[in-house]
């Protein structure tokens, strides 16, 4: 990726997640592996998928019967902007965070509070396009 690129994807990282009251931070907590799993006082990790670019959308089911009452998503592999994100609960219920964000590779979003407290997630679906630079990015999303 040549100065450039570098330059243009920072700029719409940064004006995207400012517009749209987001931050998407470089990882380096200590958050669960692509094994899942509850960690005493950490996240789990809802589910992955390996987005190819081709498709513009994809959806992760969890497995199950947890609450959460906050989700985090981190991208690793590749830069990813993100247009929407939908939870649906377990009672069929569906909540949209305004999201409109732009990933590094190797970021994450903010902690995104979920409405009505601990909540029992069946599937987060999301829309998204990879940006310039290819390759495959990994979209985690963990619960907490």
């Amino acid at each position: 990726m040549n100065l450039r690129s570098i330059v243009t994807v920072v700029s719409i990282a940064s004006i995207t997640a400012f517009a749209s009251g987001c931050t998407v931070k470089a990882q380096g907590h200590a958050g669960a592996g692509p094994g899942g799993g509850q960690h005493a006082n950490g996240p789990r990790v809802l589910g992955e998928r390996l987005v190819n670019g081709g498709a513009d959308h994809d959806v992760i089911e969890v497995a199950g019967n947890e609450r959460f009452s906050r989700i985090e998503i981190s991208v690793d592999g590749s830069a990813l902007e993100m247009f929407d994100v939908v939870v649906t609960f377990g009672n069929g219920e569906r909540f949209s965070p305004p999201t409109r964000l732009v990933f590094g590779n190797h970021s994450e979003s903010r902690v995104i509070d979920l409405p009505g407290g601990s909540r029992d997630i069946r599937r987060i679906d999301f829309r998204y396009g990879n940006l310039p630079g290819g390759g495959r990015a990994r979209v985690v999303v963990r619960g907490m």
